[in-house]
């Protein structure tokens, strides 16, 4: 990767201008990254309790009869967050959509089976289990970089 930087004194605003072939998971993530795509935390509502929460410790995000919900080890929470606005907050890197109603934590995934009308069953460490639709499931599998030949 080529790098570089002028400085001009003139310059009303600074304008960054990336060429690239292709986009890939580094380009992607520096495009995060100038995006301020890094949610420092989440409010999460359970009962009367306001709960701060830590997008890093969430498993999931999933949408409910009630709302948008955060499920982390501790249990569930409310947010007020909807799913895409959440989708665009949290970095591409660890936040994957799993179905149009689920986002997942790629680092709280533990194991995953294939099923037999071609989606993916998912399992965290907390042992929930999610399903990908077929619609995601080449992104997962590319996330978890499983592709395993160059031809689809």
């Amino acid at each position: 990767m080529k790098v570089s930087l002028t400085i001009d004194r003139a310059a009303i605003e600074t304008t960054i201008t990336i060429e690239c072939k292709e986009m890939d998971p580094s380009i992607q993530e520096i495009l995060d990254f100038l995006n301020g795509q890094e949610l420092d935390f989440v409010v999460g509502k359970e009962g009367d309790m306001q709960h701060i929460l830590n997008p890093m410790d969430v498993h999931y995000f999933h949408s409910t009869p009630e709302g948008v919900a955060a499920v982390t080890s501790n249990g569930s929470y409310l947010v007020k967050e909807k799913l895409y606005e959440l989708e665009s907050m949290l970095p591409s890197k660890r936040f994957i959509r799993l179905s149009k109603s689920v986002i997942a934590n790629l680092y709280e995934l533990s194991r995953f089976e294939a099923s037999f009308n071609g989606t993916l069953a998912v399992y965290f460490k907390s042992g929930t289990k999610e399903y990908v639709s077929r619609t995601y499931v080449n992104g997962i599998k590319q996330a978890l970089k499983m592709k395993r030949r160059n031809n689809e």
